[in-house]
């Protein structure tokens, strides 16, 4: 078939727009690039008929998602990699088109309306109902820029994915329908993205917030498997004690090391408590890592010393990663008071669900404390997501990963201090928590309702949207249906 002159346009379109998402929806993404990234795809699609809408849709959607092909391979089968990154290009498919037909069923300018709710619907849905939770989030585009961050306390994620993909979809809509016919939709982009920015302008204190104590991060990339020799297991557990000790001898009066430095039988690990507690002991701290336990069904522990050797806590991961699945869940939150600060516990991937930290905020918590293993690639990506929970509820979180990132980070979502983790003899840092929250966050408060009010109305809009097109459809458009 030969290309049309059209085609060769919605090509260059499709293509543009892929390139720009790339950059923006990555592990390493450019914030302000993501605030216009999909303009160029979506008027491609609102100029062509609804198969090449899908063709244009599915082809960007394969561009931006190949930024991820590399981390999928390393942490699954080439195989799943390649299909993961089909399923999220399927995902920017069934957005943009069900968004193109809306509008295009519809004579109104507010049509453009469905391509924020349905990306908000999408991702209320993840948040819920997936494993993985939101991982793709649109919204995580923004974590290193924290005046953006700030309408996450007021509406959550799904608030920031609204006013964030309502910009590029009017600026399609006028580059294609004609600025005139978009000068509504136009203003309500610019005043909700000014009105966004200036909050989190506004919500930002200019000043660092109250230090709580001293707290000390260690990590150690090495893992402690069941085929690592005895004599190299001895090696990390020494260096993590010295680690420990130097920090101790600091002034750190808490130290966190990372997760699942290794996972032991019953037996072993009774011994490695025992010789964490009298660690903690020596040193007078309180004293937290990552242990897995199996006893026929693996759990994935914190474990909380206190400067006394007792046992003060012993949390069970709640959220399971992929390698991860056939281990038992935890459901139990645990809130301790360690001079001066109420410090949530969980492990990784807990953090990247938004009910974590609302759970956490309203048990009190100022803080979160949070062992955690990354996979190298993902360790900024994974640091920064963690972040975004505190400034959803109000919480400052402390993060100590292995093949990621040492952080301590404020309730605003601002990076106080951070290291990239090592192997052997790894590596340390020491910081103060800056535990002065800013109190309960309205979403803290009421959840996703935002979050299910564009879900309820994006499911609305596309019923009532087939009916439209199926009954009055407008007439400049019926070739393209």
């Amino acid at each position: 078939m030969r290309m049309t002159r059209d085609d060769a346009i919605g090509l260059g379109l499709a293509v543009t727009g892929g390139l720009l998402m790339r950059w923006s929806f990555g592990l390493h993404p450019v914030w302000w690039l993501a605030w216009v990234a999909p303009a160029p795809l979506l008027a491609a699609v609102l100029r062509s008929t609804a198969r090449r809408a899908f063709v244009w849709s599915l082809l960007a959607g394969l561009i931006a998602a190949s930024a991820s092909l590399h981390y999928f391979s390393t942490v699954m089968p080439l195989p799943a990699a390649l299909l993961s990154m089909v399923l999220l290009a399927l995902l920017w498919a069934l957005v943009v088109c069900q968004a193109r037909r809306v509008m295009a069923a519809s004579a109104s300018p507010w049509a453009v309306l469905a391509y924020p709710l349905l990306w908000c619907a999408l991702d209320t849905l993840l948040a819920h109902l997936h494993p993985d939770g939101n991982w793709p989030s649109l919204a995580y585009s923004q974590a290193g820029f924290a005046p953006a961050l700030q309408i996450t306390s007021l509406l959550g994620v799904a608030g920031l994915v609204f006013v964030l993909s309502l910009a590029p979809v009017v600026l399609a809509f006028a580059a294609v329908r004609g600025w005139r016919a978009a000068r509504w939709p136009l203003s309500l982009a610019a005043v909700l993205t000014l009105a966004c920015f200036g909050f989190g302008l506004a919500r930002i204190p200019s000043s660092a917030a109250p230090q709580g104590a001293l707290v000390g991060l260690a990590s150690i990339d090495d893992f402690i498997g069941p085929r690592v020799p005895a004599a190299q297991v001895e090696r990390i557990w020494s260096q993590y004690e010295r680690h420990v000790e130097t920090l101790a001898g600091h002034g750190a009066r808490l130290v966190l090391l990372p997760e699942k430095i290794a996972v032991l039988a019953p037996d072993a690990a009774a011994q490695l408590r025992r010789r964490m507690a009298k660690l903690a002991v020596r040193s007078q701290v309180w004293l937290s890592l990552g242990v897995g336990i199996d006893d026929g069904r693996t759990t994935n522990h914190q474990w909380l010393f206190a400067p006394d050797g007792s046992l003060a806590a012993d949390y069970v991961k709640h959220h399971l990663a992929p390698p991860e699945r056939d281990y038992l869940a935890g459901a139990a939150f645990d809130v301790q008071a360690i001079h001066g600060t109420r410090y949530g516990l969980a492990v990784c991937k807990d953090a990247h669900f938004a009910e974590m930290g609302r759970a956490y905020a309203g048990l009190g918590a100022q803080a979160l404390l949070v062992p955690a293993w990354d996979f190298g690639e993902d360790g900024e990506y994974a640091a920064r997501l963690s972040a975004m929970r505190g400034v959803e509820s109000g919480v400052a979180m402390v993060r100590a990963s292995r093949e990621g990132l040492l952080t301590i980070s404020d309730a605003y979502g601002r990076v106080v201090l951070e290291k990239a983790s090592a192997p052997l003899p790894g590596v340390a840092m020491l910081g103060r928590v800056p535990a002065a929250a800013p109190g309960a966050t309205l979403y803290s408060r009421i959840g996703d309702v935002f979050g299910w009010l564009c879900t309820a109305v994006a499911v609305m809009m596309a019923v009532f949207g087939r009916r439209v097109a199926q009954f009055r459809p407008r007439p400049e458009l019926r070739a393209h249906a």
